[in-house]
């Protein structure tokens, strides 16, 4: 049975929460909206523009709230992601943040391009640019971004000279439109302390100014700026380089973000709206019990997840396998056999990616089932 066929019934039935099949993608719809208006409040009071990463949500629902509330369009990470978003009627201001480069990919974004209005993607190598603009020739013109390595060597070009050259070959290209540069800086996002998060992402600031300076004396000026996220919003907009901010946890704030400080006073402003509810399987063991979530529930590249609620202060969570985990309880009294016991998602992106719902909750009623699209799309 699928979601809709399972919970459907409960919508809006006060205290249903507690009756849905575990484990079970719970979103809390008020926090979530908070969320949301505080990150675009933010991002308008510094005339910063929002194009918010789906690869957090995989959501056409979360991405027209964000649009809603004053965000320019989606970041998507993968082109199946942007036609999730395209098919649930987001349909502007798509940008993809990874190459798109074999032949039946290219093909599929030349019929999204032709479908909605602004699409961007980015480019790094000219060989990839020369294909999509064979590609675009003859239709409907391709915005492309020049991705900057901000020094993972993932992906991005790796030297202002790499950018100029870049820039050059896409000008030959009748069919393309050179929009701007984008670098996004993965690996500052999770340094726990503000100020040293600030020294990492000013000195990387200063390497993309050469990348920008570099392109704009080439005849290149980018118009965009795009990266950032949610771990440095509060330092990118102070830096005097972005336009515009690919800020993407913020939505949910997942374990690894809420173990940062966000703001330079500690603390962050954004709350905690995804969890994971399971429920007591079995409780013939002391000092613990057995949940039904286990490997399977949640993304494992992260600590385990931390307790929320229905537990004593103090429980932790213990991976147990593929269905099961074990919340070990000590000394205190255990939840009862059947209890719901509530779980944060260690790391939201790949947590999200094993449902195939949000189960929408205020309180504890449920009040909407809304998919995850984008669950899959990763190519």
């Amino acid at each position: 049975m699928n979601d809709l066929e399972l919970h459907g019934h409960l919508i809006g039935r006060q205290g249903s929460r507690h009756d849905l099949n575990t484990p079970v993608l719970i979103l809390d719809q008020d926090a979530l909206d908070r969320n949301i208006a505080r990150m675009a409040e933010f991002a308008a009071s510094k005339g910063l523009k929002l194009r918010p990463h789906a690869k957090t949500h995989k959501s056409p629902d979360v991405a027209r709230r964000q649009v809603a509330a004053g965000a320019v369009g989606a970041c998507c990470a993968k082109l199946g992601e942007a036609e999730a978003l395209a098919d649930g009627g987001v349909l502007s201001g798509l940008h993809l943040t990874s190459p798109v480069v074999s032949a039946p990919a290219i093909a599929r974004l030349v019929a999204l391009n032709a479908r909605t209005e602004g699409l961007m993607c980015v480019v790094d190598h000219p060989e990839n640019v020369r294909a999509l603009g064979e590609a675009a020739r003859g239709g409907k013109p391709l915005t492309v971004i020049i991705d900057i390595d901000p020094g993972i060597r993932r992906t991005g070009v790796a030297s202002p000279e790499a950018a100029v050259a870049l820039l050059a070959a896409i000008q030959q290209e009748p069919a393309l439109i050179y929009g701007g540069v984008q670098c996004y800086c993965g690996m500052q996002q999770h340094i726990e302390g503000f100020e040293a998060r600030k020294a990492s992402m000013e000195e990387r600031a200063a390497y993309v100014r050469t990348v920008i300076t570099a392109l704009t004396e080439a005849g290149g000026p980018p118009d965009i700026v795009t990266g950032g996220g949610t771990g440095t919003h509060r330092i990118d907009a102070e830096l005097g380089l972005f336009t515009e901010l690919q800020v993407g946890s913020y939505v949910f704030m997942d374990s690894q973000y809420l173990a940062c400080e966000l703001l330079p006073n500690g603390g962050s402003p954004f709350e905690t709206a995804l969890m994971i509810d399971a429920r007591v399987v079995s409780a013939n063991a002391r000092g613990m019990v057995t949940l039904d979530a286990g490997f399977k529930a949640f993304s494992t590249d992260a600590d385990p997840p931390l307790v929320l609620a229905g537990a004593p202060e103090g429980s932790r969570y213990v991976f147990m396998g593929d269905e099961h985990g074990a919340l070990v309880v000590g000394a205190a009294e255990a939840p009862p056999l059947n209890a719901v016991v509530t779980l944060a998602a260690p790391h939201c992106d790949p947590t999200v990616n094993l449902y195939d719902t949000y189960h929408v909750v205020r309180g504890d009623t449920l009040t909407a089932l809304w998919p995850v699209a984008g669950r899959g799309r990763s190519r």
